[in-house]
């Protein structure tokens, strides 16, 4: 430890003997040479055929690398040293007939640059510390580095890889090559991020032969979710399963095995390792952009266990919310690429990966691409949700309890009025919630026509409370059981997991309501409505939220939780009941601290290792405040959580880790001295540090929860006095907008490919073969659309007809009827947007009517009924040949033989006849 009465450059060098014996190596001066000592020995002022050099670095006896040292208030001229550094590095050194050497250093014991002139292109790079000497020795035993060893990627097979995907690969690759140390993905949601990275993540172990990949998430779901894509995932070019050709370990307390070559893991139990803490496991569960970033958080340490250089790579999920401040020292810390992942980065998320954006791929593209699907708003708007309302005094109301939900009855002292910002956490309006939900229900065959069930809808609710009405509302007003809605937050009684599984897979529940713990990054992808019963205000969380709904499914899949679906997930929907869609977002939360920080918060940020006077001295003073308000029966459960602790003994502990009598007195006891004596300045920093821990160590996830609950406002008014109502509810105008748009696109898709597509050119061109359209001819437009043009499912461009026309035209059997419906409306056959079953049931009254009036004879009833299953069949297939009569239908009722039986030699002409009149 350097001294403060050295000079400069003798404290530089202490500091530089500091980090070199943490990193593992014997640190010599001249007269205390012995390179057998320890496997890493650095020797000062070694002599060289240029002058002395300040540290040679040998390992195993043999010199590999060499320190130049430097004053701190030089840091800043340390590139401007290399020079000097490499001179020191290809000198002969005295005694020794050496090679150059490969590892060169320039350190100030703060900062320090390192360079491995055996890359390609050697660069210099800031690092934390020292490298260990295994760690060299290791190096050396290769012939090619690590950055050598990434110009030899082969050819990227891109089999079961989208375009978007293939592209980011590539790029990322070659962000690699060029030795760029950080990377941006940025890839909108559902296009296949974790794929991709994985898919990279493969080709760094096998072909550049990392030693060790970091995949760094913030939340423990999104920790979970990433294992099991891991462990599901197979290379294109092995029929194994990664798990089996990688040992993948996802961290669940301090042990890190050495052996595994993908780690999983939060950045707040990385952050704990590396202090050598043990980590509760709630803090694992919120995400770390919601917590107050302290202003002078517990800074990282070398832990030997866990040098440096552990990690070649770091994959950074969701990485526009979890490297900043606190969470930026972790990324510091380690020598490696780092690699961000995100959909919605914002400037800072640019600037920390030097704005190497490899990969842009935005949510527009990815709705044209098909990889997405795209929205649209549907509004709710209420007097109350707007404006609050008034109670007056004498009135009597049930007031709640938050915790308990008792209730009682009592009469206003005074007039109260709130405001619909106030509603659900001071006031909850029962009518409010009901006419949102009754009005969500009645409208839903406006806002999904084609439906029998409701489909798969999540609620964002304030707080777990206004979930809990919620749920109660939709189950009395949708006159459905408990398995209709459940809750899904992280304070549900039931497994949140188990509930989101059969949200995601099962019939039931067709609602499910949460607070934020699937607001981000947890697929659902069947979920097709976003009902917002919150406001947003961040840009970015408000993006997250929503890309809960983007994610595509195919017919079959979404038919096994919706059945009466009739094609692919095509859109979602958000209906939006408090304004969310328009009131003013922010780029992104404030992250530093302020005046006015919440006292969630300020425990979350004490728990999570702040050091900040001021962050303690508030939360010692809110929670002696909080004392004299708690209950008996409050401050019983909590000293049950903190070990017998009161709020207003965490309070003290909080002012005794910032007090100079109690630090300076636990100073003398840990050191055994008088109580006259004075401590050092070690022994002080020591006695702190203790106490701070100690006061930290009061704050567990359920401690602070508990805490928040208690000291928000006991009760909530319960207004049944004041009835709500519904002042506006439709789609929004952005969304008309977007169907007129969509039909002009569909248009002039037809338009464009009417000379191409056989059945486009029989529409357009050669009405009188409409009669030879075959359902292989109406498939081949739906494939081409599918593939050149997915946003223009016919499902969505019906949907934009009947919002433009502001008429229900009816509902399709199929995504092929609604095409031809759709194709006969834009060409000008049908002068209204009419189901093709409807067009084809109109033609065959019309047509048995002019059979029937002549004098020929008229057809039997058992024609008849012939007659009506070949209509049927030609509403789904569109024509009728004679091999069709030898399959069902026809075939269980005598097949092409009965026909000729109840037509006899007029039944080629009958056929031919309905081919033409049905398909008028």
């Amino acid at each position: 430890m350097a001294e403060p009465n050295q000079n400069p450059e003798q404290q530089a060098r202490d500091r530089i003997d500091d980090r070199l014996r943490q990193a593992g190596w014997e640190v010599q001066g001249k007269t205390e040479t012995n390179i057998t000592v320890a496997l890493g020995v650095a020797l000062k002022e070694y002599s060289t055929d240029v002058g002395p050099a300040d540290y040679v670095l040998f390992v195993d006896r043999k010199p590999v690398g060499i320190i130049e040292a430097k004053r701190e208030d030089e840091g800043h001229r340390l590139t401007l040293v290399e020079e000097q550094s490499q001179g020191y590095a290809t000198a002969k050194l005295k005694y020794i007939n050496n090679a150059p050497l490969p590892f060169v250093y320039e350190s100030t014991g703060v900062l320090t640059r390192f360079t491995d002139r055996r890359d390609p292109k050697p660069r210099s790079r800031p690092v934390f510390s020292f490298h260990r000497p295994e760690t060299l020795q290791a190096w050396l035993r290769t012939d090619r580095p690590l950055r050598t060893r990434l110009l030899d990627f082969p050819a990227l097979d891109t089999t079961g890889l989208r375009e978007c995907q293939t592209r980011a690969i590539q790029n990322l690759e070659h962000s690699f090559q060029e030795n760029r140390p950080r990377a941006l993905l940025q890839m909108a949601t559902g296009s296949g991020k974790t794929v991709t990275a994985i898919t990279s993540v493969y080709r760094l172990l096998k072909f550049a032969k990392a030693k060790r990949v970091l995949f760094l998430v913030d939340t423990k779901g999104l920790a979970e979710q990433a294992e099991q894509e891991f462990m599901t995932f197979t290379p294109v070019d092995d029929n194994r399963k990664f798990t089996e050709l990688y040992n993948v370990q996802r961290l669940k307390s301090r042990y890190m095995a050495t052996d595994s070559q993908v780690c999983i893991s939060t950045i707040q139990r990385l952050y704990s390792i590396l202090k050598g803490e043990d980590l509760d496991e709630t803090v694992e569960e919120r995400n770390p952009n919601e917590m107050m970033q302290p202003k002078a958080p517990m800074p990282v340490v070398y832990n030997p266990s866990i040098p440096i250089e552990f990690f070649d790579f770091i994959v950074i999920d969701e990485c526009h919310r979890s490297i900043y401040s606190l969470w930026k020292q972790v990324l510091d810390y380690f020598d490696s690429f780092l690699i961000g992942l995100t959909a919605t980065p914002d400037q800072r998320t640019f600037a920390f990966f030097n704005e190497n954006v490899v990969s842009e791929y935005t949510h527009e593209e990815a709705v044209t691409d098909g990889v997405n699907v795209g929205f649209d708003v549907y509004t709710i708007e209420t007097e109350i949700t707007q404006k609050g309302s008034r109670l007056v005094a004498r009135e009597f109301v049930d007031k709640r309890d938050k915790m308990t939900r008792k209730r009682r009855w009592e009469q206003l002292d005074e007039d109260l009025t709130y405001s619909g910002k106030q509603l659900d956490r001071d006031v909850v309006n029962p009518s409010q919630i009901r006419n949102i939900i009754r009005t969500f229900r009645d409208k839903l065959p406006e806002i999904f026509p084609h439906r029998k069930e409701v489909p798969k809808t999540l609620i964002f609710a304030k707080t777990d409370s206004h979930a809990d009405d919620i749920i109660q509302m939709v189950r009395e007003e949708f006159g459905e059981g408990n398995a209709f809605c459940k809750k899904v937050t992280y304070q549900s009684k039931e497994d949140p997991k188990s509930v989101l599984a059969q949200f995601r897979n099962d019939y039931y529940p067709r609602i499910a309501v949460t607070v934020d713990m699937i607001a981000t990054g947890t697929d659902v992808k069947p979920l097709e409505c976003l009902l917002f019963m919150r406001d947003v205000k961040s840009r970015n969380y408000f993006e997250q939220m929503k890309g809960r709904g983007t994610r595509t499914l195919g017919e079959d899949d979404l038919k096994k939780v919706s059945p009466s679906v009739i094609s692919r997930k095509t859109h979602f929907v958000i209906v939006d009941a408090v304004g969310v869609t328009k009131s003013l977002k922010t780029n992104s939360r404030s992250l530093e601290r302020k005046k006015g920080v919440p006292l969630k918060d300020l425990m979350m940020g004490v728990m999570m290792g702040a050091q900040d006077e001021d962050a303690f001295i508030s939360l010692a003073g809110r929670l002696a405040r909080l004392e004299q308000q708690l209950e008996p029966r409050e401050r019983e459960r909590l000293g049950q959580m903190t070990g017998g602790l009161s709020a207003g003994q965490i309070a003290k502990a909080l002012l005794n880790a910032y007090d100079t009598d109690t630090i300076a007195d636990k100073a003398r006891l840990d050191g055994g001295l008088a109580s006259t004596a004075e401590p050092s300045p070690g022994a002080i920093a020591n006695a702190q540090q203790d106490l701070i821990r100690v006061a930290a160590s009061a704050f567990t996830g359920e401690v602070i929860d508990f805490i928040e609950n208690v000291r928000r406002v006991h009760e909530q008014i319960i207004d049944t006095v004041n009835l709500d109502r519904v002042t506006a509810v439709g789609w929004d105008a952005q969304a008309r907008d977007r169907a007129m748009h969509l039909i002009q696109d569909f248009t002039s898709f037809m338009e464009r490919h009417k000379d191409e597509i056989t059945a486009l050119k029989i529409y357009y061109n050669q009405p009188y073969q409409r009669r030879d359209l075959t359902f292989q001819m109406i498939r081949e437009v739906l494939t081409i659309l599918k593939t050149e043009k997915p946003t223009l499912a016919p499902l969505s461009v019906w949907q934009a007809y009947e919002l433009v026309e502001g008429k229900k035209a009816g509902t399709p059997i199929s995504e092929l009827t609604a095409l031809v419906a759709l194709i006969r409306k834009v060409v000008g056959i049908d002068q209204e947007l009419t189901p093709y079953e409807g067009t084809v049931n109109r033609n065959f009254q019309q047509w048995v009517f002019q059979k029937q009036a002549g004098a020929a004879p008229k057809f039997t009833e058992a024609q008849m009924e012939w007659l009506r299953m070949v209509k049927e069949h030609m509403i789904s297939s569109f024509h009728l040949e004679r091999d069709d009569l030898d399959y069902a239908p026809f075939d269980a009722q005598g097949g092409l033989a009965k026909m000729y039986q109840l037509f006899g030699d007029m039944m080629d002409g009958l056929i031919d006849e309905m081919n033409e009149a049905l398909a008028a």
